[in-house]
């Protein structure tokens, strides 16, 4: 997967002219401060360097892995066409582009980041898709305390498609559930949450995903049930997507492959529970299918709430088929 022609052309103009050794520093004090989940107080992206870095390193990886789940949800809600988007912790407005490139419906989006600098790198880029020959989308940035007030008042405009992605490892546990429960008040039909695809992340997922059903939401994606996660510690539930990297890209992290893996986990979960969201796959690939001669091993979580090794033969036909072309994150059938 790539950046969108137009992203990818206004990170590059952003980038001009930056010294690769500067960029290369401030993204390795960057990725330090994501591994080790620090929540000191202060911004992640906090300063110019910073944001640039970010543009340059992470934002191809974060845009795959949201537009990934985004893919996922639209597979399991063919009917999903939303007009209005929130997206909170929206970064350089990751989950604008693409929500615009699965969805072209959009056509009002509310972005809020709390972080300065990031926040107008992502108003400049917003421009390349709402500028002269782009999208026609109304898109409105905000500055909040996503924790504090984020979702609003008592009686809070509702938003068809609402997402937050890469932002629950920077929120101390005693405030995640009350964001998540005002998050979930903002969304008219979709809310969905993207993590890393690191144990911690998926914890944190699969927590947002219990708050939700408590609420009586309705899973979309990607779980086939709504049932209790049968995934036991140490394993955890994660998919990934594989990325290009641009040039620069690959100078600022000093690596010589032209892509990389992002591994991420995720939940979309719906207020309706109509036929269009009752359409949940029968069963979620869990890991890469393993080939062997003749047969194609699959790890699944079933729509029965367990998740089993199945193996499939040339003597199953069309299933082995449909095994062959399967790959992780897959529905199955």
């Amino acid at each position: 997967m790539e950046l969108p022609v137009a992203l990818k052309r206004a990170v590059d103009a952003a980038l001009e002219g930056h010294a690769v050794a500067d960029l290369a520093r401030a993204a390795s004090t960057l990725s330090a401060r994501y591994r080790a989940e620090v929540r000191d107080g202060a911004f992640h992206l906090a300063g110019d360097r910073a944001a640039l870095a970010y543009l340059a390193t992470r934002l191809p990886a974060t845009y795959a892995a949201v537009r990934a789940a985004l893919a996922t949800v639209a597979e399991e809600r063919p009917g999903f066409a939303p007009e209005t988007l929130l997206d909170v912790g929206a970064g350089p407005g990751t989950a604008l582009w693409a929500t615009s490139s699965q969805w072209p419906s959009c056509r009002k989006a509310l972005l809020v980041e709390g972080s300065a600098s990031i926040r107008r790198w992502g108003e400049k880029l917003s421009a390349s898709l709402t500028g002269e020959g782009g999208s026609d989308m109304c898109v409105v940035w905000q500055s909040q305390n996503i924790v504090g007030d984020a979702a609003g008042s008592s009686q809070p405009e509702q938003h068809d498609l609402v997402t937050m992605a890469y932002v629950l490892d920077e929120i101390e546990e005693r405030d995640r559930d009350g964001l998540i429960e005002r998050l979930w008040a903002r969304a008219r039909d979709v809310l969905v949450i993207v993590e890393p695809g690191t144990p911690a992340g998926f914890r944190r997922v699969e927590a947002v995903r219990r708050q939700l059903i408590d609420a009586g939401g309705h899973i979309v994606a990607p779980c086939p049930h709504e049932l209790p996660c049968p995934v036991i510690a140490p394993d955890w539930c994660h998919f990934a997507q594989r990325v290009a990297r641009s040039k620069m890209h690959r100078m600022v992290k000093g690596g010589d492959v032209p892509w990389e893996d992002e591994k991420y986990a995720f939940i979309a979960v719906s207020r309706t529970s109509g036929s269009d969201s009752d359409n949940l796959a029968s069963a979620r690939i869990l890991a890469p299918p393993r080939a062997g001669k003749g047969h194609i091993s699959l790890k699944l979580c079933e729509a029965d709430g367990s998740i089993v090794q199945r193996t499939v033969s040339r003597r199953d036909g069309d299933t082995y088929r449909i095994a062959r072309r399967a790959g992780w994150g897959d529905s199955f059938p």
